[in-house]
């Protein structure tokens, strides 16, 4: 693989996806021991794969079993999931810091323009409470970016947080607050207020602190309380290295390096051409580990290259990301 393989993949478009999918799913399939085993075990010569329909994809869940990492060399940040007490966590071996960071700036700049016309706010206590979270440390690298002097973390601090928002909305400050689902209902629970200059991002998330609630529940006890039109949503995973944005519909967009593809529930090789199903990512960015990767969240296509994510497969492990099934 060539050394800047993120900025070869930044001018991707539709009719190229393809073709650099299979450059690297060769890659992967010779250089991965653990993808390379789980194509074995299924008999796959990775010779015969001809279109990204027909790539196996990893479950998922190999993430927290083994040492999912493409190549020899060394691993320079290791991402844990958040999980519940007593699960097992994922984990995700990154060998590049830089080609992390320059996938998530992209995806966020390309929906939201540069950091630094915002302030920035975390309201992710599940996440600060632990380390090595890929969230966190997106977050945090953008609240730097964003050079706002009032850009930071609030772990408990809600009444202070409270504060603050009313202050940057009487300055007409552009915002965009950032947290975990559960938090952020706690938060509209003790503190709605009138948000015209802020951007409200859901992460999902109830890590047992909430009952389960389906997307349109969280949306519409957050507009109400805090009067936006629509909540803005972020699909992102330990396991991933690029994220999609939903920007108040509960549509998400991928940035062109990444794409999703629903599989059968039934027989998860075999890809949907139309409807609901299981959802697939291919993650470009995921160079150094795998970039085929089969979630445990359903979902469907939507209109115009986007997607809708409709919860969690039945049995699944509680996730950051995780809904409830409609």
């Amino acid at each position: 693989m060539e050394p800047d393989w993120f900025n070869s993949i930044l001018s991707i478009d539709n009719h190229s996806f393809g073709d650099a999918a299979l450059e690297l799913f060769r890659y992967q399939a010779r250089e991965n021991v653990v993808y390379r085993a789980y194509l074995d075990a299924l008999h796959i010569q990775p010779g015969t794969i001809r279109d990204i329909a027909s790539i196996p994809f990893l479950p998922i869940r190999f993430f927290k079993t083994h040492e999912v990492k493409t190549g020899n060399m060394a691993t320079a940040l290791v991402f844990e999931s958040s999980g519940t007490t007593g699960t097992q966590t994922s984990r995700h071996f990154v060998v590049d810091p830089g080609l992390y960071e320059s996938s998530f700036t992209h995806g966020f700049e390309r929906v939201y323009g540069p950091p630094a016309g915002y302030c920035i706010i975390g309201l992710l206590p599940s996440y600060l409470e632990r380390q090595h979270s890929s969230l966190v440390y997106m977050v945090d690298q953008l609240i730097r970016m964003s050079g706002h002097p009032e850009s930071g973390f609030y772990l408990h601090e809600t009444a202070q947080l409270a504060r603050k928002l009313e202050q940057l909305e009487q300055s007409g400050q552009k915002t965009i607050l950032i947290g975990v689902t559960y938090a952020l209902l706690d938060f509209a629970m003790q503190y709605p207020m009138k948000l015209q200059h802020t951007i409200l991002m859901e992460t999902g998330g109830m890590k047992g602190r909430r009952k389960e609630l389906i997307r349109e529940e969280v949306h519409q006890q957050l507009k109400a309380a805090f009067g936006v039109p629509g909540v803005h949503s972020e699909y992102g995973m330990t396991e991933l290295l690029s994220q999609a944005y939903a920007t108040g519909d509960g549509i998400y967009v991928c940035p062109p390096w990444m794409r999703i593809l629903m599989r059968d529930e039934e027989d998860p090789l075999a890809i949907r051409q139309e409807g609901a199903g299981i959802i697939n990512v291919i993650d470009l960015a995921n160079r150094d580990s795998c970039a085929f990767i089969a979630t445990e969240d359903a979902g469907k296509p939507a209109p115009g290259g986007g997607f809708e994510v409709l919860g969690r497969m039945d049995g699944s492990d509680l996730r950051g990301c995780s809904l409830l099934i409609v």
